[in-house]
């Protein structure tokens, strides 16, 4: 449902509304140059337009009001070298004590929806038994307060930190003892928030997740092979895929348990989201084409295949074998369908060129028999930023719609991720700063690519910007700068405007 913003909403009322209500930036500096015939009145009127956070990297709060560590919490204090500037989320941009001020800008933007992840530590401090009460206030009271201001929630129930203790159990998502654990998890939430939350998300990114913290060890819990990185421990031929299946089970079990018990009577939507880059083959060699496509398979069909199909893909199974899990008749008919939605985080595009098979240090990446460049002939695949794996690029997001849609019967899509980052350089002045222009062209570019997708007939119902506010970036600490609102650090978290959120206020009051 469409947020209703009010009649006199002005450019100046969003630039000066920061944590406390200070006022900062001044008329002097505001973009009213910035015009966007372009708008939001093509898209279907009932399209969603929101934007997003998640738990770790913008609550802080991390270990105050009954909140249990997670693995985050763990890893940005044994491992600071794997953080680029040494942080952590401890206090990220404080939006566990902002968020009223925070949502009340985002409904100043003109938009539906506000996207969030819950805490499962700060839900369960142990992973399961004991409810800190805190915990549920502040969701509680975060719920409320998006939707009296007219905005929509949509709530990921995990976005990667896992509570430590069940990692200190039984080693987390490497055991199938987590299924249950986040099943249990699940059902609170539905029990406790699914009076007022009609849009679940159960996992955010199970590639990111499986593969950063088992295959490169960059993330939580920072596990891989000695060939691969700099890791004490781990297995990067084996654990993703292990780690990859649990989380596709975990799913399917908080899934099904929702359409089983709670959504005839609470009327709502459960989906997973899923990320993926595009990939075009690096010449029109046939051989090219497939490792494209062998791409495309191992990284969105890896966890789309399943939840569609109730299988792996065959390219998958064909070369990893005996590595790769395999479901029971059960498992298979409980993920066939489990969904509602699909989640679609998308940023960038790739090359890809056919790989031959290699017979040892086997990882995800030589199994796909694809080798994966930004550049061909010494040109770039679109326009470089401040994180060297993301290139623009806003064909992909069109190109990428389209597959979906052909091979996994075309599902219901939101867009839950969309960004791009900018350095962070203290340096200049924050006016300086705010101005833009890179993220106002990207967002840009990629509606108009979804738009053309979805008059191509795609069932894209969303689109969620990444992010609200600059924030903790994982592994790039605070060294990049997502946000559509500019975080000052070096001055107790003050919030600015950039000049893409007045462009994308303007898109969306028209």
């Amino acid at each position: 449902m469409r947020a209703k913003s009010p009649s006199l909403l002005c450019l100046l009322s969003l630039a000066t509304l920061l944590v406390g209500g200070t006022e900062s930036a001044t008329p002097s500096v505001q973009p009213s140059h910035i015009t966007t015939p372009f708008n939001r009145s093509l898209f279907p009127s009932d399209f969603v337009f929101g934007i997003g956070s998640s738990a770790y990297q913008a609550e802080g709060a991390a270990h105050i009001d009954g909140k249990g560590p997670s693995i985050w919490d763990t890893f940005t204090k044994q491992h600071p070298e794997k953080i680029w500037d040494h942080s952590t989320g401890d206090v990220a941009v404080d939006f566990y004590h902002r968020y009223k001020s925070d949502i009340k800008v985002v409904k100043e933007m003109g938009l539906d929806s506000f996207r969030f992840s819950i805490s499962w530590s700060r839900i369960f401090p142990k992973g399961k038994g004991a409810v800190n009460a805190l915990g549920v206030k502040f969701y509680n009271n975060l719920i409320d307060e998006i939707l009296s201001n007219g905005l929509t929630p949509y709530v990921t129930l995990f976005h990667w930190d896992l509570p430590q203790a069940l990692e200190d159990e039984y080693m987390g998502f490497l055991s199938p003892k987590v299924v249950t654990d986040l099943q249990y998890y699940a059902d609170f939430c539905f029990k406790t928030f699914g009076d007022r939350v009609k849009h679940w998300v159960t996992l955010n990114e199970p590639l990111s997740y499986s593969l950063n913290g088992y295959h490169g060890g960059t993330f939580a819990p920072g596990r891989c092979s000695k060939y691969v990185g700099n890791c004490t421990a781990g297995d990067s031929s084996t654990e993703p895929y292990i780690v990859g299946h649990h989380l596709l089970l975990a799913h399917a079990a908080a899934a099904r348990l929702y359409k089983k018990i709670y959504q005839a009577h609470q009327k709502g939507q459960i989906g997973i989201t899923i990320v993926t880059h595009y990939f075009e083959p690096k010449s029109n060699k046939p051989a090219d084409r497939k490792a494209a496509g062998r791409a495309l398979e191992f990284l969105f069909g890896w966890f789309a295949h399943p939840i569609t199909y109730g299988e792996y893909p065959q390219s998958m199974r064909s070369s990893v074998g005996d590595r790769l899990p395999k479901f029971t008749k059960a498992q298979s008919d409980s993920l066939k369908g489990s969904y509602d939605f699909l989640g679609v985080n998308y940023y960038t595009t790739y090359y890809a060129q056919n790989a031959p098979p290699i017979n040892t240090n086997r990882t995800f990446y030589t199994d796909m028999l694809a080798t994966l460049t930004t550049a061909k002939n010494g040109v770039a695949i679109g326009t470089p930023t401040a994180l060297n794996w993301l290139f623009i690029y806003p064909k992909g997001i069109h190109q990428l719609m389209t597959y979906v849609k052909n091979t996994y019967k075309n599902p219901a899509i939101y867009i839950t991720e969309n960004g791009v980052a900018q350095a962070r350089n203290d340096s200049i002045p924050i006016n300086e700063a705010r101005k833009d222009g890179i993220r106002i062209r990207y967002h840009d570019s990629h509606l108009k690519s979804l738009l053309q997708a979805i008059k191509d007939g795609v069932n894209v119902k969303g689109y969620y910007a990444w992010s609200f506010s600059d924030s903790f970036e994982w592994d790039a600490g605070y060294t990049v700068r997502f946000g559509l609102i500019y975080v000052d650090y070096k001055d107790n978290l003050k919030r600015y405007p950039k000049y893409s959120a007045f462009w994308l206020q303007k898109f969306l009051l028209k």
